[in-house]
């Protein structure tokens, strides 16, 4: 019997960082499973995602961040470690348009998403059936521009409620203000219907068709108070042509949105994303 974790972190690169950090592990008796690493030469930063095993009878979780902690600040890292066992609890956010919430909580119950849902909170009561008939309680916050303060308070507290990890918003088409994102402190994936940062904020769709673009994409990235400018975690992109009207790259980009939301959505949960200089190092 063994019990498992992943050790994420980054620092200003150096000669001896793998060294220094597996000869730790292997001090704490640990035996690493699997390992990836990268180096941004222009920023002199090296990143670094380990999974590693340690025997049932090892101390507890916080005595292995305490012993790992005096090597790993040494070297000033920024690091967390997460144990396997630790499953995410996750608040879908959603408008009118159900097709990304329909395929998160379906991948759910698949098993290809290790994740708890918690609730699905809408500012439209639109998607209130799809919620209930997988079981998780349905919130309807409605948001005016003279009651957002008071609606993303609730959101908030909500949140906060379920002690929620992560916030996905499933076309959630509304802007999160700055304060709200300080004070949830927590991070939220959102799925953009272009591929950015092409055509960013409303109507993407009808603006690629305007411009005869004659590729369409979608793209995951965690939130920021600049609208559409966060970290991108996930791309795609699928071909267009001179006989594709609106509808048609509508329905071409809701593929794409699902599966590209899916994807960001499983590698934060896998503990594969660093972000830094509003940028990610993701490890497949």
């Amino acid at each position: 019997m063994t019990k498992a974790a992943t050790l994420l972190l980054s620092c200003p690169d150096r000669p001896g960082l793998v060294a220094t950090v597996t000869q730790r592990l292997y001090e704490l008796g640990a035996n690493i499973t699997h390992a990836d690493q990268h180096l941004d030469r222009q920023a002199q930063m090296f990143f670094q995602r380990i999974q590693f095993e340690l025997p049932a009878d090892a101390p507890a979780w916080p005595a292995i961040e305490a012993q790992l902690a005096p090597t790993l600040d040494a070297l000033h890292m920024t690091w967390s470690l997460i144990p396997a066992e630790r499953i995410k609890r996750t608040a879908i956010l959603v408008s009118r348009q159900d097709h990304c919430l329909y395929d998160l909580l379906l991948r759910q119950r698949q098993g290809e998403l290790r994740t708890i849902y918690t609730c699905v909170i809408s500012n439209h009561p639109d998607t209130r059936p799809v919620a209930e008939s997988f079981g998780l309680p349905f919130h309807h916050l409605p948001v005016t521009p003279e009651t957002k303060a008071a609606q993303e308070a609730e959101l908030l507290r909500l949140l906060r409620d379920y002690e929620v990890d992560l916030v996905v918003l499933a076309r959630y088409m509304q802007i999160l203000s700055g304060d709200f994102l300080a004070r949830f402190g927590r991070p939220i994936i959102n799925i953009h219907h272009s591929f950015l940062p092409a055509f960013s904020g409303e109507r993407p769709y009808h603006r690629a068709y305007e411009r005869g673009v004659k590729l369409i994409g979608a793209t995951a990235h965690y939130v920021t108070e600049e609208l559409d400018a966060g970290p991108i975690i996930e791309q795609d992109v699928t071909r267009t042509s001179h006989t594709d009207e609106i509808d048609d790259l509508i329905r071409k980009g809701r593929d794409l949105e699902r599966l590209v939301l899916a994807r960001a959505v499983r590698l934060h949960l896998q503990d594969r994303v660093l972000t830094y200089r509003n940028k990610t190092v993701v490890f497949g």
